[in-house]
């Protein structure tokens, strides 16, 4: 058998170049997925000739010579909507084919499918890479299962079925095994999520192994070392040097023989070995012909520290690693550094200190003050990462990394655009199960926004979007650098929180009421001791204390009486974390030796009132706490932690199917208005909103369209009165601004009258009218979907009516929305007291009203087209939730498949 970096570029046959994307084998290793074309017949013909006989009876169930030739003549042939064919390739040698060809059945749509894998990469995980992605090229033809047949003794492809995450039914018969695969379908339930993460599990160990040779390297080459001190090759070679490395180090410079110590040699083709992480420090044109040396050598990880490459330049650079099968981190970065291991390839001042943060920044400058903060707290460093442009490593690698190196206690991210949102959104979910996952919101204004794309060359994330990404998937998001530090002390010191109630003790009585001031409006709840608990703290705290909580110790208290207050506090039922402050003074004995020294069961923040520093970390008889300089830098750490603490013990169901959903006739739809040569795009007409919502079980008020006065009258005698008029132009948006609605019309005499100002304000444009019953009671809120071209459709919920966009009381969720998601929006806007029944009014049907979100993020989650829908307002009340208007814009969407196994 060939050794597996012998098989890129030994192949002669023409390969067509089709754009397709890359993807990692199972042991790290980068081949492209790409659709098969008539050009590629003789390289698909060469890899079934190659294959050894027994390869080929079990692929063929025959040893026939022509089998080859036919193989490879309908994979290559012409694409159809019957037929598809999927090549792997191995640098430019092809190793492995998939194809589905679609066979009648009378339970839906089915296809065939087949395998081939070259006999030099089995068992790498080829087979697995090509049915999911075969899969998500059927599922986009609507196909409903694939079948396929393989001999008994084949179990390397029977294994493949079973393990793909997919429910299979298997017949047996003369030593052939009959399979059917169920595709998952259209809705978001079990079988899709099941399957999904199926998938991330897989791509996680691809992800790892791939990122060994960049994060535990067993010897490391430092390109562009240059002999002058202050350049960056220099000052990351003597960081490597004096940061403790035990791996081999070596220097690449044609003009010396040796740079601090290290000897050098001219080329990469010169080096003794092979090195697993090449370092590049190179003036920008020299970049690329770099990152091809190394490529050719067989280097698997390159980081790229040059900074002001354009976009050609990155283009090439991105393509020689995939080319070669390199991960990439950079360029425009300052390095990577895995204290535990002693590697320090960054140009920092100072080496950090080896601890359980792990830590990813685009800026490569926050990246160090955020190092030197963790390891000044004794927090430390489990492994860093500046990935600049970002072209290949990102956030999303990084945190499948931290998952399972057993060293990283929580991740610290500096995120200034996304490449795949849905993506990092589950990754992180996976990830922040296990471990807090904080990061900062950068580019919240429009100056910042335009700062972070100019940074990072991307377009900066709309904040409204990322705020739902962040909230969706757990991630604790802090306004500003110094919010994050202060949080990441507590968390990585203290358990988060599992409830919001807070006990709050000081012997300084002002800043115990400024520190419940900060829970308060920060959505915690102040502890209020009673009871047994109260009689107690009377007999520890002097006169002119306060026991009703906060609690006031005075500044007289001893330290001995100050720790069995905290004490008693922290062992109350009730109570889920604490906040002592504390400013010693004369008459007591040491208070902060006794904040360190209690028996504190529940998370601890301490206030060290008059500190310089902002927060520190103090021992303490649990181990570490963090001590922060103002009540309110303690109060918003401990709101962010209890609020992933309540993330963590929610329950995160998949989003539910809809058994009434009728998806085929909904596309239907869409696609007959999208081909019309007429439209190509735009608002749908009334008639196939309704359609499309009823198709969805959304419900919308009877509506019944009319072309004259007299219909008008007839359509409000058959509605009921009173009835509402809406004018129906096509392209007239916002109705009601434009006077096209007229309300509760309550005779036959007001329909006319209003049937003829709407005539004489639109003239030649009315096409006629809409008639609708009255709908009173209630209160009017908004569902809507707003396309984002990066994150998918985001869902918006808020009070409604004409002043929607002034009172700006809005919430949003990115798609598919989960019951608990639709919960979160319900409850999260401002005017959340309307739908719950206030001051004696009926609360509204708040199931109805969860399912109707659901419903509306299902239709534009299954539909992409679907760019735009306004329902507003819907009128929730006790007894129904209705939406009495609605518009729905589509445009033509090419499909993508977030989860598919790829690389960026």
């Amino acid at each position: 058998m060939e050794a597996p970096g012998d098989e890129r570029g030994k192949q002669s046959e023409p390969l067509a170049q089709t754009t397709g994307v890359y993807a990692l084998l199972a042991d790290g290793t980068t081949v492209q997925i790409r659709p098969a074309m008539a050009a590629d017949f003789e390289a698909v013909k060469a890899m079934h000739d190659a294959m050894a006989p027994g390869n080929a009876y079990l692929r063929f169930f025959s040893l026939s010579r022509s089998a080859a030739e036919q193989e490879a003549r309908r994979l290559t042939r012409d694409p159809g909507p019957d037929h598809a064919a999927l090549l792997a390739l191995y640098g430019t040698k092809v190793v492995g084919v998939a194809s589905y060809e679609v066979v009648k059945s009378s339970g839906g749509k089915s296809a065939e499918i087949a395998f081939a894998v070259a006999d030099t990469m089995h068992h790498r995980g080829i087979a697995t890479l090509l049915l999911e992605h075969l899969v998500s090229l059927a599922r986009g033809q609507q196909i409903e299962s694939f079948v396929a047949e393989t001999l008994s003794e084949n179990t390397s492809m029977l294994r493949v079925f079973s393990d793909a995450g997919l429910p299979t039914h298997s017949t047996r018969e003369d030593g052939v095994v009959s399979i059917t695969i169920p595709l998952p379908p259209d809705d978001t339930g079990k079988q899709l999520e099941d399957y999904l993460d199926t998938v991330a599990l897989r791509e996680r160990s691809a992800n790892v192994a791939s990122l060994r040779p960049v994060f535990a390297p067993r010897s490391v080459a430092v390109i562009g070392a240059s002999r002058r001190r202050g350049t960056v090759g220099r000052s990351v070679l003597d960081n490597i040097r004096t940061g403790g490395y035990q791996g081999r180090l070596f220097a690449v410079n044609p003009n010396a023989r040796q740079v601090s110590g290290i000897p050098c040699v001219p080329d990469v083709a010169s080096l003794p070995e092979t090195p697993d992480l090449a370092l590049i420090a190179v003036p920008p044109p020299a970049v690329v012909d770099a990152a091809e040396a190394c490529g050719a050598r067989g280097v698997r990880g390159l980081v790229v520290f040059t900074a002001g490459l354009d976009t050609a330049v990155c283009a090439d650079l991105l393509a020689t690693c995939r080319r070669h099968g390199m991960r990439l981190i950079g360029p425009n970065c300052f390095g990577i550094a895995v204290p535990g291991i002693g590697l320090d390839a960054t140009f920092a001042a100072s080496h950090p200190a080896p601890g359980g943060a792990g830590l990813v920044m685009q800026s490569g400058g926050l990246g160090f003050a955020m190092v030197e903060h963790l390891s000044r707290l004794g927090i430390g460093i489990s492994s860093f990462a500046s990935v600049g442009n970002k072209l290949d490593v990102s956030s999303n690698d990084l945190l499948m990394w931290w998952e399972q190196d057993e060293v990283t206690k929580l991740a610290l991210l500096y995120i200034e655009s996304f490449g795949n949102p849905r993506k990092f959104a589950r990754t992180a979910r996976q990830v922040g199960a296990q471990m807090p996952v904080l990061t900062v919101h950068a580019g919240r204004s429009e100056a910042g926004q335009q700062a972070a794309a100019s940074h990072t060359a991307a377009i900066a994330t709309p904040l409204v979007s990322r705020e739902a990404l962040f909230e969706q998937a757990g991630i604790i998001a802090t306004p500003g650098f110094g919010e994050l530090v202060e949080a990441t002390a507590l968390l990585a010191t203290q358990p988060p929180p599992t409830g919001r109630t807070v006990a709050i003790v000081s012997n300084v009585g002002g800043a115990g009421v400024l520190a419940a001031d900060a829970c308060t409006d920060l959505g915690l709840t102040v502890h209020h001791p009673r009871g047994q608990v109260k009689r107690r703290l009377h007999a520890l705290i002097p006169g002119g204390g306060a026991v009703t909580g906060p609690v006031d110790t005075t500044a007289t208290v001893s330290s001995a009486d100050f720790r069995q207050v905290i004490e008693l506090l922290a062992a109350g039922e009730d109570v889920d974390a604490m906040i002592a402050l504390v400013l010693p003074t004369g008459a007591t004995g040491d208070l902060v030796a006794a904040i360190q020294e209690a028996d504190i069961p529940v998370p601890l923040a301490a206030v060290l009132l008059g500190q310089a520093e902002a927060v520190r970390i103090l021992d303490a008889k649990a181990g570490k706490l963090p001590a922060y300089g103002y009540p309110e830098a303690a109060a918003g750490a401990l709101a962010r932690a209890a609020k992933y603490g309540q993330w963590r013990l929610t329950p995160h169901t998949p989003a539910p199917g809809f058994g009434d959903v009728d998806v085929a006739r909904a596309r239907a739809l869409v696609r007959g208005f999208l081909a019309q040569p007429a439209h190509g795009g735009g608002w749908l007409p009334p008639a196939d909103v309704a359609a499309l919502l009823r198709l969805y079980g959304i419900p919308l008020v009877a509506t019944v369209a009319a072309r004259t006065e007299d219909d008008a009258v007839a359509a409000a005698d058959a509605a009921g009165y009173p009835v509402v008029i809406k004018a129906d132009v096509p392209g007239l948006v916002h109705k009601t601004d434009a006077g096209a609605v007229l309300l509760d019309l309550r005779t036959e005499d007001s329909v006319r009258a209003a049937y003829r100002r709407l005539a004489d304000q639109f003239g030649g444009q009315l096409t006629g009218v809409l008639v609708q019953p009255m709908i009173t009671g209630g209160t009017e809120v908004i569902i809507g979907v707003q396309d984002d071209q990066m994150f998918g459709p985001l869902v918006v919920f808020g009070l409604g009516g004409v002043a929607t966009e002034v009172l700006a009381d809005h919430a949003a969720r990115l798609a598919p929305v989960t019951e608990a998601d639709a919960d979160t929006l319900i409850n999260s806007i401002r005017s959340a007291p309307l739908l719950h029944g206030h001051r004696g009014s009926p609360a509204a049907d708040l199931a109805a009203l969860r399912d109707m979100l659901m419903r509306v993020s299902r239709l534009a989650d299954d539909l992409p087209e679907v760019t735009e829908l306004d329902l507003n307002p819907v009128i929730a009340g006790p007894d129904r939730v209705v939406a009495v208007d609605a518009r729905i814009k589509v445009e033509a969407q090419t499909p993508q498949d977030p989860f598919l196994r790829r690389l960026r």
